[in-house]
């Protein structure tokens, strides 16, 4: 088995570590646009060779996208279009957290069956060739959106890659999985760029606030150094998904705030229960 790995980034150095150590893989091929971070990879053997996209291509059986969702939206078709040529027997699959518009932007085209639309639930706030590492993966969940449109033997396939990767299978269409995903993982990188927004605004006229962060700011604003190129994508993508989400958002800090500004215990303690119930859900 031969794997090309487009982008190698977290996900995608992250991937092709365990693809290699884990014997999916006989070698690995990467694609990096960016010339410091393909040189690194190369120096890091996060691949076997780096090379250029239509090589990639053609001599890989599976081909991983793991570049940012506006990026990948646009490559896909010619993904395909380049399978084609050679015989409509290879596999893409792509690592994107918004699966709504990248599926239907193939959703007519010939070889749309030779694609399986993922999302591996994994990652870390760091970016690059450096932050890959190995054991990513294991024990999350991963999402295979729209599988159905997706010929058996290409999922099969890659529910074997993920396997290797030690992943849970969820399934579900690409419009509940964006809706998923705004709730559970946007609205998150959302807040958390706002508060960091918040304290640097405060910190301009208190030097030593950083110095009294405890464990629990750094945990809550960590998402805040997430990369502007992954997430631009992914919040205008999944746009009405995220407003939404935001706005409810909204109402829950409003009430807080007017808990607070009467000095109403009761109702401040009302909420705070109220939301300790996902204890039961995140142990």
């Amino acid at each position: 088995m031969i794997v090309g790995i487009i982008g190698l980034g977290l996900i995608g150095g992250s991937m092709a570590l365990d693809l290699k150590r884990r014997g999916f893989a006989a070698t690995v091929l990467g694609v990096e646009n960016d010339p410091v971070h393909a040189a690194a990879a190369g120096k890091m053997e996060l691949v076997d060779e780096v090379v250029p996209m239509e090589e990639c291509l053609d001599r890989s059986d599976i081909v991983v996208l793991a570049v940012p969702v506006g990026t990948a939206v646009k490559m896909l078709p010619g993904i395909l279009d380049r399978f084609q040529t050679g015989g409509g027997s290879k596999i893409v699959l792509d690592t994107c957290s918004t699966k709504g518009r990248i599926c239907r932007q193939v959703r007519y085209h010939p070889l749309r069956s030779r694609y399986v639309a993922t999302h591996p639930m994994a990652g870390t706030e760091y970016s690059g060739p450096w932050a890959a590492m190995t054991g990513l993966f294991d024990g999350r969940a991963c999402i295979f959106a729209d599988s159905e449109e997706s010929d058996p033997q290409a999922l099969a396939a890659v529910e074997r890659l993920y396997d290797v990767l030690n992943m849970r299978p969820i399934y579900m269409n690409a419009d509940n999985h964006d809706v998923h995903t705004a709730y559970v993982s946007h609205i998150s990188h959302v807040t958390s760029f706002a508060l960091a927004l918040t304290v640097l605004d405060k910190e301009r006229d208190e030097k030593h606030i950083f110095d009294l962060a405890s464990g629990g700011f750094s945990s809550t604003v960590r998402l805040a150094k997430s990369n502007a190129d992954m997430w631009v994508p992914i919040l205008t993508q999944n746009r009405d998904n995220v407003l939404q989400v935001i706005d409810t958002y909204i109402e829950k800090m409003n009430q807080f705030r007017k808990a607070i500004a009467e000095g109403d215990e009761a109702r401040i303690r009302t909420l705070i229960d109220q939301a300790n119930r996902i204890k039961k859900i995140l142990r």
